[in-house]
C-alpha cells in the first residue's frame, strides 16, 4: 500500500499513460451515452455521479488558508485568525495551541491536560520518500511555534514528501479531546501509530514514535499551494463541513464509504465471531508509561466490541456519548474493525490465504452500495489504480475498495464491476461511463503523506475531471465529487458531531464539479462520507442500505446562528444544498490553473 521506491520513474510512466489516454479522448468522436438507470430515472438532472477519493488530509491541512470568492464564507485557520495570509501565526493563534497531558491508568479521550507545549517537537520524517526514516526532519526547525505551520515554507510544494501523522481510531478520539482539538501533538509523540503489543522504547523521547509535530502542518492556498484544488473551489463548489465518517484510518473509512457502517468479525453470513485476542484493541496505557497503548497497531489490535463496557477503551467513549445523549450503535457481541485489515478476497475473487496474511477481515455480509445499485438496475463501477486485467501491481491499495470486502460482490459476477483506472478513460471516451463511478487513484497519486504528495493527487483529479468536462454531453448531466478517505491525523479546527461510538471524524475536503453548482459555492451543511450514499439514494430512489447504516440519519436542521452544528443531531446531509438544479451552467471551464 505504501511503495516508496522509484516514485519518480513511476510518475513518468504513468504520466505518459494518462497523457496518451487523454489525447485519445480529445480526438475521439463522442458517442451517445449508455449508462443505465432505474426505470423511472433519477430525480435530478444528474445521471452520472463520479466519486474520486484520495488519502489522508484534513480540511485545514488543505484549505486552511483558502480565501473564498463571490461573497462566500469559510470556517478555516485563516478566517478564525489562527494564521495570517502569509502563513505566520495570526492574532488568535492560541486557539490551536497544543497541550501536554497525562495518561497513566485507563484510556481516556480527555486525559488531564498539564500545560501547553513551549514549541512544537521537530516534525519527523516517519517514512517520507527520499528522506532518512524515523528521524527529526532536518528541513523543519526544532522550535516551531506551538500551532499550525506552513509546510511549504520549508519544502517545495510540487512532489514534496513529508512525514505521515498518526491516524488510528483511539488516537483520533484523543486528538479530538471532546471538541478542544488540542491533543494532536501529545497523542502523536506518546503513542503514534501504536505499540504493536511491545513495551515502550527506552529511553523514550518526543521522537520515539517517529512523529514530532508533523500533524500541525498545512498548505497555503493564499501563497500559491494546491492550485488545482483552489481552481475547483473558485470555479465550482465545496463544503467546509464535510467529515470522515469514523475516527480511524483508511481501511475502515473506505468500508464506511461503501456501506455507511462498520465491518465486523463474522462467519461470512452475518453471525458475529470473536477474533484472536492479539487482534483486539487495548488502548489502556502500558504500566509506567504515559499513554503507550498496550495493544494497538497495524500488526496488532484493530477490533473493538463496544457493546461491552468492560472492554479496554470502550467506557471512555460511552461516557462521552451519554453526556451528549447519543446512542453507541453497537450490536451485542460484535467486534468491529476500526482500523486497517485487508479484505478476504484477492481482486479476482479468490480467497486470501489467512496463514500468510493473518490480519485479514473475514468475508463480509454487510449491505453495500454496489448491491443496492445492481438490484435497482443502475450501472456502477469501482475504478482503482494499480489494477488491470492482468492483476494488481504495487500502485494498488489493498484496503481502498469497500466492495472487495463483500461476499456478495466478490463471489458473484458483480466483481467484474471492479476494474482499473485506465478503463475509466476508455469508458469516458466510448460514452459508456456507468451511472455511479468510484475512482481510487494509483497509490503514488493518492496524496497519502510520505509516499505520495498533494500535487500528485491534484494531477490525478485534473486528469479524471477534464476527461469528463471536455465532453459537453457527458458533463451536462454529471456531478464529480472529489474528497479524501480521512484526515490523516492532521490538525483541524472544525466542529465534529458526536454520532455514535465510531465518530463522526475529522473534517476533510469535499469539492463538487458540476454544471449544476454556482461558481465559488461553499456549503456549510453538516455531512460525512455517508452523505454521498444519501445523495445517490435520493437521486435514484433507493432505500437506506440497512436498518443501522448512517444513511438513515435525517438531514440537518441548522441551529440558530450556527450553520455548522445541527439542532436535530445526530444528522448528516445529503449534499443537495451544494447544487442548483434549476439551471445548468454553460461556462464550465476545464481545470487548467496557472502553473499546471
Amino acid at each position: 500500500m505504501h511503495p516508496n521506491s522509484g516514485p519518480a520513474l513511476f510518475w513518468v510512466n504513468l504520466n505518459r499513460q494518462i497523457t496518451a489516454l487523454l489525447l485519445m479522448i480529445s480526438i475521439a468522436c463522442f458517442s451517445s451515452l449508455t449508462a443505465s438507470a432505474a426505470a423511472d430515472g433519477p430525480r435530478s438532472p444528474i445521471r452520472h455521479v463520479i466519486v474520486i477519493v484520495g488519502e489522508n488530509h484534513s480540511f485545514d491541512n488543505l484549505f486552511g488558508a483558502y480565501r473564498p470568492v463571490h461573497g462566500q464564507s469559510v470556517f478555516n485557520l485563516l478566517s478564525e485568525g489562527i494564521i495570517s495570509q502569509d502563513g505566520t501565526p495570526g492574532p488568535h493563534f492560541n486557539k490551536a495551541e497544543q497541550w501536554q497531558a497525562l495518561g497513566h491508568d485507563k484510556y481516556s479521550i480527555a486525559p488531564m491536560r498539564t500545560h501547553p507545549y513551549a514549541h512544537l517537537p521537530q516534525p519527523n520524517t516517519t517514512f517520507a520518500a527520499g528522506q532518512p526514516p524515523g528521524v527529526p526532519d532536518p528541513r523543519f526547525p526544532a522550535n516551531l511555534p506551538n500551532g499550525p505551520f506552513q509546510l511549504t515554507k520549508y519544502t517545495a510544494y510540487q512532489l514534496s514528501y513529508t512525514g505521515d501523522p498518526a491516524h488510528r481510531f483511539f488516537q483520533m478520539w484523543q486528538q479530538f479531546d471532546e471538541g478542544h482539538n488540542d491533543l494532536f501533538v501529545w497523542n502523536a509523540v506518546t503513542i503514534g501509530f501504536g505499540s504493536e503489543a511491545q513495551a515502550p522504547p527506552v529511553p523514550f523521547t518526543d521522537q520515539s514514535t517517529r512523529q514530532g509535530g508533523v500533524a500541525m502542518g498545512f498548505y497555503n492556498m493564499s501563497q500559491g499551494d494546491a492550485p488545482v484544488f483552489k481552481f475547483i473551489a473558485d470555479h465550482y463548489a465545496m463544503s467546509d463541513n464535510f467529515h470522515q465518517g469514523i475516527m480511524g484510518g483508511t481501511g475502515a473509512s473506505f468500508i464506511y464509504l461503501g456501506t455507511g457502517d462498520l465491518a465486523f468479525y463474522e462467519d461470512g453470513n452475518g453471525k458475529p465471531l470473536t477474533p484472536l485476542k492479539k487482534q483486539i484493541e487495548d488502548p489502556d496505557p502500558w504500566p509506567g508509561s504515559n499513554n503507550w497503548y498496550k495493544q494497538d497497531g497495524y500488526r496488532s489490535g484493530s477490533y473493538v466490541n463496544c457493546s461491552d463496557q468492560s472492554q479496554p477503551g470502550v467506557a471512555a467513549i460511552l461516557q462521552y456519548l451519554r453526556r451528549q445523549h447519543r446512542a453507541p450503535n453497537c450490536a451485542p457481541g460484535h467486534y468491529y474493525l476500526v482500523n486497517n485489515y485487508g479484505p478476504a478476497y484477492n481482486p479476482d475473487g479468490t480467497l486470501i490465504d489467512v496463514k500468510l496474511h493473518p490480519n485479514t477481515l473475514p468475508p463480509q455480509s454487510l449491505p453495500n452500495i454496489g448491491e443496492a445499485l445492481s438490484r435497482a438496475g443502475i450501472s456502477w463501477k469501482y475504478y482503482i489504480g494499480g489494477l488491470s486485467h492482468g492483476g494488481a501491481n504495487d500502485a494498488w491499495c489493498s484496503v481502498c475498495n469497500p466492495l472487495q470486502y463483500s461476499k456478495s460482490i466478490m463471489t458473484t459476477s458483480l466483481h467484474a464491476n471492479i476494474t482499473g483506472v485506465a478503463d475509466f478513460y476508455r469508458d469516458a471516451e466510448a460514452g459508456r461511463l456507468p451511472a455511479v463511478a468510484f475512482v481510487r487513484p494509483y497509490e503514488p497519486y493518492s496524496g497519502h503523506p510520505a509516499n505520495s504528495a498533494m500535487s500528485a493527487y491534484e494531477y490525478f483529479v485534473l486528469s479524471i475531471a477534464n476527461a469528463v468536462i471536455k465532453h459537453p454531453k457527458l458533463f451536462a448531466d454529471s456531478a464529480i465529487f472529489v474528497t479524501f478517505d480521512e484526515g490523516g491525523g492532521y490538525y483541524d479546527s472544525g466542529y465534529i458531531q458526536p454520532l455514535d461510538f465510531f465518530g463522526d471524524g475529522t473534517r476533510i475536503p469535499l469539492m463538487v464539479i458540476s454544471p449544476y453548482v454556482k461558481p465559488g459555492t461553499i456549503d456549510h451543511t453538516y455531512a460525512d462520507h455517508a452523505s454521498i450514499l444519501k445523495f445517490i439514494e435520493w437521486n435514484w430512489n433507493l432505500a437506506p442500505l440497512s436498518k443501522r447504516s448512517r444513511d438513515n440519519l435525517p438531514n440537518p436542521v441548522s441551529s440558530t446562528g450556527d450553520p455548522y452544528v445541527p439542532s436535530n443531531g445526530p444528522a448528516i446531509g445529503d449534499l443537495r444544498g451544494i447544487f442548483d438544479f434549476s439551471r445548468r451552467r454553460v461556462d464550465n471551464p476545464l481545470i487548467l490553473p496557472d502553473g499546471i
